[in-house]
């Protein structure tokens, strides 16, 4: 009786296929995140930083304003002059008037630091009706000092109707005596060590009477109508 050999079967093929194609599961890394966290945190310590130097700034000008105290600067109509001043009829309900007046103005510093002044602007008005606009050119102030600046408003025939003409024409030739305002504003700056503080602004306003028979002035009166900053 012969025996037959064993024959082995040979494995299936999903088998086989599924031992060289197995997966393998890999965490993600976590790099993305660390690189989020490093920039939030470089944001925080700039953020931190600025705001120190910023209060470090603000101290110090704190600390340097109150070592200076400084003062509002003085700016005063110091003269003025009529170079000339006609008033004409032109209608029976109107007139013109021409005006030269000439204004000197003193600029007065007390402080310990110098002031920079814009240019400023200065209007004559007669009864609230605006004649000529004065400019006086910006400077600079340099600590206790005195300056001078001058500017000349040239009124060329402006014409003024009904009541004012009326009133005009009787201040003039009946009382010898026409009032005129000089308002405007001053733009002031204390400079301290390279540093510019907020613009101060204060406004003048000066009564001024003026005799057109005399071609001078008779009066003047002047004040600082506000300070604003």
């Amino acid at each position: 009786m012969s025996t037959r050999p064993t024959v082995t079967a040979p494995a299936p093929a999903a088998a086989v296929n599924g031992a060289h194609h197995s997966h393998h599961y890999y965490p993600p890394t976590s790099s993305s995140s660390s690189s989020s966290a490093s920039f939030r945190g470089c944001c925080c310590c700039l953020f931190l930083l600025f705001s120190f130097l910023a209060l470090l700034i603000l101290a110090v000008i704190l600390v340097i304003v109150l070592a200076v105290k400084p003062k509002k600067p003085q700016f005063d109509l110091q003269q003025v002059g009529v170079q000339y001043m006609g008033i004409s009829p032109t209608t029976p309900s109107s007139a013109a008037v021409s005006l030269t007046i000439h204004m000197l103005f003193t600029a007065v510093n007390d402080n310990k630091v110098g002031i920079k002044y814009s240019e400023s602007k200065f209007t004559v008005m007669y009864r609230g009706i605006p004649l000529g606009r004065g400019i006086v050119p910006g400077f600079y102030q340099p600590a206790h000092s005195v300056r001078q600046v001058e500017t000349t408003i040239a009124v060329d025939r402006v014409s003024l109707l009904q009541t004012d003409a009326a009133n005009l024409i009787r201040d003039a030739s009946l009382n010898d005596r026409v009032e005129l305002r000089v308002e405007g504003d001053i733009g002031a700056k204390i400079r301290i060590i390279g540093f510019t503080s907020p613009g101060v602004q204060v406004s003048v306003d000066c009564a001024i009477v003026i005799s057109p028979r005399k071609q001078a002035v008779t009066s003047k009166q002047c004040g600082f109508d506000g300070l604003s900053v």
